[in-house]
């Protein structure tokens, strides 16, 4: 998952998974909808920091959450004030830095079990149409799995082409993360298929 499990008897760590994951849905939904400005952005930041404190979240540790992903959200950054303008920018890269940070406080309060067991809950009522919850379970467990890990993937390629002193180019950076991660796709699927998943 995105964090490590942090423990702790805050009432975020009280909550029940299941509302922390519904929670986390409605508000990255509502940012997106309804945060257009500086001053929405920075109310934002002000709240999920106060969340992380109520929490008692290190703040390394809550620093240490969003990191894998600063390389890929200074790339969008740039692509942004180039399209559009610098306050839109700003936004948009801040609603996404929130939204991981959120989901990482989800996680960092929330034992992996009681997540993968909230969403097989909520799946349940798709085994009625043929849709079998434990693999859909295990898909979404991959793919929050998957968003700071090609983030690190990113951070170390661009931080060997620094080391060696290469100039900046998006195609050098592009393809050694492409192949890096397909490889990383290949070895998990080995994985998995070792254990079994594709079995019937």
């Amino acid at each position: 998952m995105i964090g490590l499990y942090h423990p702790g008897d805050s009432l975020l760590h009280r909550a029940p998974a299941g509302v922390k994951l519904a929670l986390l849905v409605a508000t990255i939904v509502a940012m997106t909808v309804w945060v257009r400005g500086l001053l929405g952005m920075a109310c934002v930041v002000l709240v999920v920091a106060g969340l992380f404190a109520l929490a008692r979240i290190p703040w390394r540790v809550a620093v240490a959450q969003v990191r894998p992903v600063l390389w890929m959200t200074a790339i969008i950054g740039v692509f942004q004030l180039l399209t559009t303008t610098p306050v839109r920018a700003v936004v948009v890269c801040g609603v996404l830095l929130v939204s991981v940070a959120l989901a990482a406080l989800v996680t960092v309060t929330t034992r992996v079990t009681d997540l993968l067991d909230a969403l097989l809950r909520a799946l349940a009522p798709l085994r009625h149409v043929g849709v079998n919850p434990e693999r859909v379970g295990l898909l979404l467990a991959l793919a929050i799995r998957c968003v700071p890990l090609l983030a690190q993937i990113v951070h170390d390629v661009a931080e060997a082409r620094r080391a060696r002193g290469v100039s900046w180019s998006a195609t050098a950076l592009v393809t050694p993360v492409l192949v890096r991660a397909l490889r990383t796709a290949d070895a998990m699927g080995e994985a998995l298929a070792a254990r079994g998943v594709d079995d019937d």
